[in-house]
Formats: C-alpha cells, structure tokens, sequence
C-alpha cells in the first residue's frame, strides 16, 4: 500500500492474520469484562436507589434478582468483577518488571482464568452457605 507521497507503508495486521493466542484472548476478555462491570454496576445502583425509595420499590427489585435471570446477571457480574480484578493483579506483577517472559505469562493468564472461576464460586458457595437461599 502507498500512502499519499507513493511511499510504500506496510499493512496493520489484523485478528485474520494473527492466530488467537491465550494472551491476546484475555486482552479481550479483560476489556469485555470492564464493559460488563459498567452493566453490573448498574444494578448495584439500581439497588441502592430501591432500597432509598422504601418498602415496595426494594421488593421489586429484590424480586428481579431473586429470579433465575437476576441470579445468572449477579453470577456473571461476580465473574466479571473477580476476573478484571485478577487481570489487574496480573498488569501490576508485570509493571514491576517480573513475569515478563513467555512461560510466566502464559502461567499467569491461566492462573487468571481458573482462579477468577473458582474464586467466583466459591464466593455463591459461601454467600448461600452463610446467607442461606431465598
């Protein structure tokens, strides 16, 4: 390709040329669940006005999120929430300048994803564990 003087530029690549690699798939992830964050957030608000506006204004919202759809949106919020903040642990390992090699990250990367899926169960097991089902 040749820009507007005729020289020739090389072509940005792009997700057709690169095969996904683990990395670049949590590089995605990360952004994806941020997004997410801003969604769940959102609910969490909605909540807090609820409980402000009283009685009947909480129950209504307490019922959304008692119903399957409601749980599956706290689930995956959860989720969201314990994966970006992993990958955020993982940013700041890096920033001190450890872990910057090919195995360590890839080590990383999987530590990311197992223990944001562990942790987020874990954190349901307890909550009805020690808040018991409604």
């Amino acid at each position: 390709m040749t820009d507007k003087l005729g020289a020739e530029r090389p072509l940005s690549p792009h997700l057709q040329i690169y095969r996904p690699m683990l990395t670049m798939m949590m590089s995605i992830a990360h952004r994806i669940t941020g997004a997410g964050l801003a969604v769940g957030f959102g609910l969490l608000t909605w909540w807090l006005v609820a409980v402000s506006m009283g009685p009947s204004a909480y129950a209504y919202v307490q019922d959304f999120f008692g119903s399957f759809l409601g749980r599956v949106l706290l689930f995956a919020f959860t989720w969201a929430l314990i994966h970006h903040m992993l990958g955020g642990i993982r940013h700041l390992i890096w920033d001190t300048g450890v872990g910057l090699d090919k195995r360590t990250i890839e080590i990383l990367a999987l530590a990311t994803i197992i223990g944001s899926i562990v942790l987020t169960v874990l954190v349901w097991i307890l909550g009805y564990c020690y808040l018991g089902a409604h």
